[in-house]
């Protein structure tokens, strides 16, 4: 991504989300709605990763700018709930669990429509999840159905449904998972939205989007905005507030700005330059929202390959960068120093491990006692942005005081993601989806998960295997994250990465703009139904 994360457009890692998590609430973070909403008005909001759209089908894209944009047209099953700090029902009005903990069994809305005017029922969930795990479309969002009982298996051409879905009536679904889990962390993004199937199997779906969402679709110029308008049948009585959204899609950081600066945008998400900027300014100041993102930047290693296969030279290079330095001179302080995968807004984040001191001697040491006492050299495979190939610049310095040298490879992000995939990059950096699911997030160091899953580093330990195996089927929620703590503190000791931070997003409001939410899952996806404006929006004009 661009400007919610300066590690230029990166994909967020589907993730197997395998645990039943409850996020605390961070009160702190929460919207706060001074007066009533008013109805009406124009939605002015960024699409700021890229200079276009990869998709108008939910199910297709996993990128967030795009997700951003879904919000306003389509609905999941649950939702993330910025206020609680966790996934709630929103296509449901109710949910019952069974005594052995993996049967759900849901009370759908009998008033939500999709915007072709027809109401939603539980065989559009059934068809929705399905057409998810169709193994010739490779969907970004197959990972978390094929936790469904049976979805792997009709993905494999064994059964022609997923055994695990079952409609009881046209409001009531029963769903049945493999293992323990909190559904709410499988089936609240878009790319697990609910589609109508007489529209989604149009050819001009992909440009012409049909939903459950709060505002009904009017046009999408490519490269430059998509409009939508309010939808009078949204099953949210009174909501959406303003009468139309409006993205602007751009990745220039400065058009942005000077739009933001101008009244033209309601609210925009900073990057670190500006977010410094913003933060110094007695008036932009205090608009600004500080969101805890649940993503880990790192710099991974291919740990089937040497150096990186020892893991003492992995804890050398964590030993021997100085990340103070780098995240208060480079980063401008827009980020928070790593202790684990598990970022600190994770309920298994353990609060009390130290991170890995600044320690150039230890470091020596540790490469001495590994074989590699006169250095040696990598190459880091980064894309051209300040937490990328900027880091990477910074760290050169404290990695050749120990005798490491590092040499950049500037590509685009696809060509990244390819030569990672096929294991091929020694290192590279990236910025991973660590939440809101501990034991999901921890699967990227499985080693059944393909590195194109997750895991890519490639690592294997079976140790580490039994005891995300452990977090994953243990009957009781409170020990699962204990267990997810512990696998996470053992990753930690084994650094398979090198572990930089943990996203801090800002987004930036204009005083006339009330009910923007602070989503730690991806603080750029906002929650448009709540969001209105008062008397003083241009957007009212």
């Amino acid at each position: 991504m661009t400007l919610l994360k300066t590690s230029s457009g990166c994909l967020r890692s589907a993730r197997l989300l395998l645990a039943a998590t409850a996020i605390s609430v961070l009160t702190q973070f929460s919207p706060v709605m001074a007066q009533d909403p008013i109805p009406g008005g124009t939605l002015h909001l960024p699409a700021p990763y890229s200079s276009a759209l990869k998709s108008l089908d939910p199910h297709i894209t996993y990128e967030s700018q795009d997700m951003a944009v879904s919000k306003a047209f389509h609905r999941a099953l649950y939702t993330w709930n910025s206020a609680e700090n966790r996934p709630t029902l929103d296509l449901a009005t109710a949910v019952k669990t069974s005594a052995d903990g993996k049967t759900f069994t849901y009370k759908l809305r009998d008033n939500a429509y999709f915007h072709n005017g027809r109401k939603m029922t539980a065989d559009d969930l059934i068809w929705s999840y399905t057409r998810i795990m169709d193994p010739q479309k490779g969907y970004p969002g197959s990972p978390m159905i094929s936790e469904i009982v049976g979805a792997e298996d009709y993905a494999a051409g064994k059964a022609t449904s997923i055994s695990g879905l079952k409609k009881i009536d046209d409001f009531t679904l029963e769903i049945t998972f493999k293992n323990y889990l909190e559904p709410g962390t499988l089936l609240f993004e878009a790319v697990t939205a609910i589609l109508p199937k007489e529209e989604a199997d149009k050819p001009e779906f992909l440009s012409h989007p049909v939903g459950l969402g709060p505002f009904r679709f009017v046009e999408h110029v490519e490269g430059s905005r998509v409009v939508g308008e309010k939808f009078d049948k949204y099953y949210k009585p009174g909501q959406p507030y303003a009468d139309r959204v409006e993205f602007t899609i751009t990745d220039e950081y400065s058009t942005l700005d000077v739009a933001f600066r101008a009244g033209e945008l309601d609210a925009t998400v900073l990057s670190g330059g500006a977010y410094a900027a913003y933060k110094a300014d007695p008036d932009l100041s205090k608009g600004l929202i500080e969101v805890p993102e649940l993503f880990t930047r790192h710099m991974g290693m291919n740990v089937q390959k040497a150096p990186f296969d020892d893991v003492r030279v992995r804890q050398a290079i964590n030993y021997a960068v100085d990340r103070d330095i780098i995240i208060r001179k480079l980063l401008k302080d827009k980020a928070f120093k790593a202790t684990g995968w598990l970022p600190m807004t994770s309920v298994a984040f353990d609060k009390d491990r130290a991170p890995y001191a600044y320690d150039p001697e230890k470091a020596k040491q540790l490469l001495k006692e590994a074989g590699y006492g006169d250095g040696f050299e990598f190459e880091a495979m980064v894309t051209d942005g300040e937490s990328t190939l900027g880091v990477l610049q910074a760290m050169t310095p404290f990695l050749a005081a120990v005798g490491i040298t590092a040499k950049p490879k500037v590509v685009e992000s696809g060509v990244l993601l390819d030569a990672i995939n096929a294991g091929e990059a020694m290192a590279w950096f990236r910025s991973n989806g660590t939440g809101p699911d501990p034991v999901g997030a921890l699967r990227c160091f499985d080693s059944r998960v393909s590195r194109s899953a997750c895991n890519r580093s490639g690592y294997a330990d079976p140790k580490f295997d039994a005891m995300i195996d452990a977090a994953s089927s243990d009957p009781d929620p409170k020990r699962r994250i204990e267990l997810a703590k512990e696998a996470d503190g053992y990753i930690f000791e084994q650094a398979p990465v090198w572990f930089h931070n943990y996203n801090k997003a800002v987004v930036a409001t204009q005083p006339w703009v009330h009910g923007v939410d602070s989503n730690v899952t991806e603080a750029a996806i906002l929650e448009v139904d709540q969001i209105w404006l008062d008397e003083n929006a241009p957007g009212r004009q």
